[in-house]
């Protein structure tokens, strides 16, 4: 299954993630066994963040010592409770980082949580970043997610801006999202012919929409906006799912597929995005290649992987797939049970049969 390859990856990867699921797990069973590091804006943490999540808010010189590498993590945090907390489970638990929507830290070796995750590699921690980011786990997990208004015990860390050196990049340093994250990467992903799999960003880039020639748009969240519906070149549809394990997305498989082949017969762009583009759509995706490339389950899956490699459709999602194959299989049986029915039934007409009298 596709999050469980969470717990395999190699710590000495800087690719290394941790699924949405994964953490859940981990903040179920045993909390002392996970660190959790808030990398966004003091304000998005103060609205709200995953339970147990630490805050450090660095100074302007501290983090220069970050990028040079030799930044004491433990001395910025001020919290005392926090700090001790830190110290003790640092090199015995998981440290999970988080920022609002990175799911690819290579993408942006300059970013805040890249130059964390190294950071806590070189001290000996085992680190790894949350997958699709807070923006993802929160719209999956909301129960491990709290506000701040009664909680002012955790500390959360602060996503900072690098841009302040020029050294590090451009102004793309500025955003939280490491370049390559579905919510902000700059084109979609193709996986046939008329077919891309893509985020929310994607969905909103008008030039890019142009570029690839895409015309219809799958919408397959409940509350992103779609952004040219006026427009008359675009037709879209939305099915409104949350990425949570009470959502029956299988339901709407048929109408999703039955919109996908309208675009690809008449040669129009489509685009399937969820909100970060790893898991809804992608369960779409690998329903469509299922029923219309005759894939099996884990053909489909393997091919939206080699396109974008960062999927990971949730656990529930997952098993509707396994039933919607369960069914495709069962219609393919019965289809051809029909055709065996029906030429038996021919030969018993035909002429030649040994049942027939001459004619």
């Amino acid at each position: 299954m596709p999050c469980l390859e969470a717990h395999i990856m190699s710590n000495s990867d800087l690719g290394d993630y941790c699924c949405p699921d994964r953490l859940r797990d981990e903040i179920s069973k045993n909390a002392k066994n996970v660190l959790i590091i808030d990398c966004r804006s003091q304000s998005d943490y103060s609205r709200s963040y995953v339970r147990g999540a630490i805050n450090i808010t660095l100074p302007s010189l501290m983090l220069k010592r970050l990028k040079r590498g030799n930044l004491n993590i433990s001395s910025v945090i001020q919290n005392n409770e926090a700090k001790e907390r830190f110290s003790k489970y640092s090199k015995t638990a998981t440290i999970i980082l988080y920022d609002d929507c990175s799911t690819d830290l290579n993408a942006n070796p300059s970013s805040v949580i890249n130059l964390l995750v190294k950071k806590l590699r070189q001290d000996g921690c085992r680190a790894s970043f949350l997958l699709g980011g807070f923006s993802t786990f929160e719209e999956r997990f909301p129960e491990y997610c709290q506000h701040q208004e009664h909680d002012t015990n955790i500390m959360g860390l602060c996503n900072l801006r690098i841009s302040e050196e020029p050294s590090f990049g451009d102004g793309d340093t500025h955003s939280t999202c490491s370049t390559a994250s579905p919510i902000s990467c700059p084109f979609p992903v193709p996986v046939l012919p008329y077919l891309y799999l893509g985020s929310a960003k994607n969905s909103a880039d008008l030039s890019q929409l142009k570029k690839y020639g895409i015309t219809y748009i799958l919408n397959v969240t409940t509350n992103v906006p779609n952004m040219f519906e006026n427009e008359k070149n675009f037709k879209y549809l939305q099915i409104p799912i949350s990425d949570h394990w009470s959502q029956n997305l299988s339901s709407f498989f048929p109408q999703a597929i039955t919109f996908i082949d309208e675009a690809r017969n008449n040669q129009k762009g489509i685009l399937v995005h969820c909100l970060a583009g790893i898991s809804r759509s992608v369960t779409v995706t690998v329903a469509y290649l299922m029923s219309r490339e005759s894939m099996t389950l884990n053909e489909a899956y393997d091919h939206v992987k080699k396109c974008k490699p960062n999927i990971s459709p949730n656990f529930t999602f997952m098993g509707q797939l396994l039933d919607f194959e369960k069914d495709l299989n069962s219609s393919d049986k019965a289809n051809d049970s029909g055709d065996e029915s029906l030429t038996s039934d021919c030969e018993k007409l035909s002429p030649t049969s040994s049942n027939c009298s001459p004619i």
